[in-house]
């Protein structure tokens, strides 16, 4: 989960810089950042839904969209291939080959959107619009189990969906760490 943290770790200068008056005479050098510049950087969805942009996709516009652009690194079901398995592998962390996917490691479905949107595909991230990115979220959901094959999520829908490794992290003890 440390990935999904990084973002805003890395946010955290843009911001102490933006709040700062004397961020630009006390080291000559740098420039408050603008506020378009810091929407740029500030993109994370929260574990719980905070944040998910408008847009709607559909499971069945969510394996076109795979097929058209995932299934080359991932596999056609999401088995992998150069690029990290997706699907399968519940009930297998607790084994002595345990096999981490979306539907058996990841312990929060508004997280899938945010990786997706952000890091997929490798060749052009942040490309995707959100309709796409709810749907390839749905498919990539859908292939494991976690949603029918007429779910359509959306911000609505996504944060409703119960990640099978929900509980399976330890809490974050320090005090408002998100």
């Amino acid at each position: 989960m440390a990935t999904f943290r990084l973002a805003g770790l890395l946010a955290l200068p843009f911001a102490l810089l933006a709040s700062s008056a004397q961020a630009e005479g006390r080291f000559g050098f740098g420039r408050v950042p603008t506020p378009e510049e810091i929407a740029g950087w500030d993109i994370d969805i929260d574990r719980d839904g905070r944040k998910l942009p408008p847009g709607r996709g559909s499971v069945a516009q969510g394996k076109a969209l795979f097929e058209a652009q995932c299934a080359g690194c991932h596999g056609a079901k999401g088995e992998g291939g150069i690029g990290d398995r997706l699907a399968g592998g519940q009930g297998s962390l607790a084994t002595p080959k345990p096999v981490k996917t979306v539907g058996s490691f990841w312990p929060y479905a508004p997280t899938l959107y945010d990786y997706i949107h952000r890091a997929m595909p490798m060749n052009a991230p942040q490309s995707l619009k959100p309709d796409e990115v709810y749907a390839l979220v749905a498919y990539v959901l859908n292939l494991n189990g976690l949603v029918p094959d007429d779910a359509v999520m959306d911000a609505g829908t996504l944060p409703k969906v119960t990640m099978p490794n929900r509980d399976g992290f330890v809490p974050d003890p320090r005090p408002d760490a998100r």
